[in-house]
């Protein structure tokens, strides 16, 4: 498993994602003040679904071409039972992480309002929710003040979305000189309703008076005046190759080769990959395997769509760039509408024709995975790699490759000369 670094734009590193388990909190450089009181403390919550057979077992169903199973149940930072001490009064925020594999969620907390101000690294417009939905791979923080009077424990609750049956998993908040125990009656969540979680994803915008602006890499304070160079329609299908089912972007499968493409890249190997090799829109035909690697310039304003017509809700993510999602086009209803949202990592697309619109400024050098964040859809092949070139070589664009990798590189070679 790899982890994926929401909010971390991996500046001029490229090789790899990390590995491991955890809440990594980046705070604020301190003469850059964040647009919230100061928290009493921060909480750190992971939810992850969890399933009773472990990595290999799961694999081993996939390589079978057998349908990925639900999860058998749900965990707040790894247990079942998590207890998180609160004092009455204080005001918290809780950094909130949708770390499973397969499942979108939605969070909430018993008797309390939570404040949005930050995802995935980019500050909000302080909308205040009773539960908000957070699909695979996303991060949100929640500025939330604890009741005050006479205290009393409350549940924190996670329950997965469009799936039945629906897995709920809680965790206490025990405040601070409390005796009552957290009621049994748990705030209701939505269910299937797909509609509702648009409705709230509409609502989540970029808070646009925080932090000082910066001029982008072509030297505009505005975003907007900048010509889209390229627009690229990413279609995600599932389909049929050699008898098993695998899933596909613009009708390729992803399949890894032998070499590491960054290292084919950097050494300039050839039958590697072939930049291009995957089309700018979807293609009519069968899907098949290949090593889809989609070519672009350092510093080109590029569209991209994600293109969902499929029944079940999709989550993008993509390393090394953020975008902007501008708009949302739904084939049922034949509009568009507006959104505007903020700069993010990850995203979801909802299902059955609908498609969004990103912007994404291609300012950082490298080869970078854009997959889903679905593990077994990526593991069948719901993947690309987006190759971000030019041909100046400078340690202001990219870090040169590491020594162990160029030793990699040489016994791989001594293996094909013997």
């Amino acid at each position: 498993m790899l982890i994926t670094w929401n909010g971390v734009k991996q500046r001029k590193m490229s090789w790899q994602d990390g590995g491991g388990y955890g809440g990594f909190n980046i705070l604020a450089r301190s003469i850059i003040p964040v647009p919230y009181p100061k928290p009493f403390e921060e909480i750190t919550v992971l939810v992850s679904d969890w399933w009773k057979k472990d990595h290999k077992e799961l694999q081993a169903i996939l390589d079978a071409g057998k349908p990925f199973p639900l999860p058998d149940g749900m965990l707040i930072n790894g247990k079942q039972s998590t207890v998180f001490d609160v004092v009455p009064g204080q005001t918290y925020l809780f950094r909130v992480s949708n770390i499973g594999i397969s499942t979108s969620i939605n969070f909430r907390i018993q008797g309390h309002t939570m404040h949005l101000v930050e995802c995935e690294g980019s500050h909000t417009e302080q909308e205040a929710y009773k539960s908000l939905d957070l699909h695979v791979g996303q991060s949100s923080s929640l500025l939330v003040t604890i009741n005050g009077g006479n205290p009393r424990d409350y549940f924190m609750v996670a329950s997965t979305r469009f799936t039945k049956p629906i897995l709920t998993t809680t965790a206490t908040l025990h405040c601070q000189g409390s005796t009552r125990p957290a009621s049994t009656h748990l705030p209701i969540a939505p269910t299937y309703h797909i509609h509702w979680s648009m409705k709230q994803a509409r609502t989540i915008r970029w808070n646009l008076t925080a932090n000082a602006a910066r001029p982008n890499p072509q030297g505009a304070y505005h975003y907007g005046t900048i010509p889209v160079v390229r627009t690229v329609i990413l279609e995600n299908s599932a389909a049929k190759i050699d008898g098993k089912t695998r899933y596909a972007v613009n009708k390729i499968s992803y399949k890894n080769p032998e070499t590491p493409l960054k290292l084919a890249d950097y050494f300039n190997l050839p039958d590697v990959f072939t930049v291009g090799s995957i089309q700018d829109s979807p293609p009519a035909g069968p899907a098949e395997l290949g090593t889809s690697v989609l070519g672009t310039a350092l510093h080109d304003f590029v569209e991209i769509v994600f293109q969902n017509t499929e029944s079940t809700v999709q989550s993008w993510h993509l390393d090394g760039s953020d975008f902007w999602t501008i708009w949302e086009w739904q084939v049922e209803y034949n509009s568009a509408q507006t959104v505007l949202q903020l700069a993010r990592f990850s995203h979801q697309t909802y299902s059955s024709g609908v498609s969004i619109f990103m912007e994404c400024d291609i300012d950082n050098k490298g080869m970078w995975n854009l997959r889903s964040a679905s593990w077994a859809r990526r593991y069948l092949g719901q993947e690309l790699y987006v190759r971000v070139w030019n041909d100046e070589k400078s340690l202001y664009e990219g870090v040169t490759v590491c020594k162990q990798e160029v030793l990699t590189k040489d016994r791989n070679r001594g293996r094909e000369k013997g």
